[in-house]
């Protein structure tokens, strides 16, 4: 059978010659940041990955196909197309009807695990939703780590969610979880959520080694690198406190349930902030985009000897 997914050749081409690869979403650039400035951040995330000698492999779904791996005429699209966010589940039915779609991190990992692409960079998890203990609401994120053997350089999830229920789901559903340089849980945003995680690693190489670990124990899960913005770039905690619990009760007097609540508050949030969560939205993207990239070169010596 035919492969269901399309791999770059310049993707391709690092695969076979054990190079450095770091998959990107697309939602982030579809639906996370306004246009024009999506498709500068877009090519600036690919850019800091191809001066530091690591492939981007940026993955969307165009026209019903998923593709590991975009030129600049596919950036392009993601950035101006109006595009539904695909998740896993939503893969066969854009396939069957051609439809194209922005992916998120759920399916960016299951494909960037399908096409042997090792480590993933993106900005903040989905995780679980506050009041999910009536409403069963947890992102498919969760779940699709817990079957990827991709690692995940995250700054770990955002403050919207409940980041403490989260992280009891990540241990049921057995996804190391290591903080980088810090055992404080960070919440996007900001540099410490006031979770605290039991292990901490202090470089690329020793995570490379974890992910060596992991594939010798046969484990399969994929990993998470809670990855925190530095302190001087995170947003100022008290504005953010604020707005934040006016967002949230802004959608609550509007009723606003499901899936909607996350873009709703964070469309919310950066009006309210004036735009200043949106440029810490991109400081944390290329923070962790710089770490993926590090993380990808050491476990590309890690694979060749």
């Amino acid at each position: 059978m035919p492969q269901p997914f399309v791999i770059s050749d310049a993707v391709t081409d690092a695969l076979e010659n054990g190079r450095p690869i770091v998959a990107l979403e697309s939602t982030i650039i579809s639906h996370g940041l306004p246009r024009p400035r999506n498709l500068e951040a877009a090519k600036e995330f690919e850019e800091i990955l191809l001066s530091a000698g690591v492939t981007p492999a940026t993955i969307a779904v165009l026209d019903g196909i998923p593709r590991i791996g975009l030129d600049a005429d596919g950036i392009a699209r993601i950035a101006n197309e109006d595009m539904v966010k695909a998740s896993v589940r939503d893969l066969p039915i854009l396939a069957a009807k051609k439809i194209s779609g922005a992916t998120t991190v759920a399916a960016t990992a299951y494909l960037a695990g399908r096409a042997g692409v090792r480590v993933f960079a993106t900005g903040g998890l989905g995780g679980v939703h506050r009041g999910a203990s009536a409403t069963f609401d947890e992102s498919a994120d969760l779940s699709s780590l817990a079957l990827a053997g991709v690692t995940v350089v995250a700054a770990g999830v955002k403050s919207v969610l409940d980041i403490a229920g989260t992280l009891e789901r990540l241990e049921t559903l057995s996804v190391p979880v290591l903080g980088y340089r810090t055992t404080n849980f960070p919440s996007f945003w900001l540099t410490e959520s006031g979770e605290q995680i039991d292990w901490s690693v202090d470089s690329p190489d020793e995570i490379a080694r974890v992910m060596q670990s992991q594939d010798e124990l046969g484990h399969g899960q994929g990993i998470i690198v809670a990855n925190p913005l530095p302190s001087a770039l995170q947003w100022d905690p008290a504005e953010h406190d604020t707005v934040l619990l006016e967002a949230l009760a802004e959608a609550d007097a509007r009723g606003i349930r499901g899936k909607a609540v996350t873009p709703f508050l964070l469309s919310y949030i950066v009006g309210a902030s004036g735009g200043r969560s949106l440029e810490v939205n991109l400081d944390i993207a290329r923070n962790n985009v710089r770490l993926a990239g590090e993380i990808a070169t050491a476990w590309s010596g890690l694979d060749r000897e």
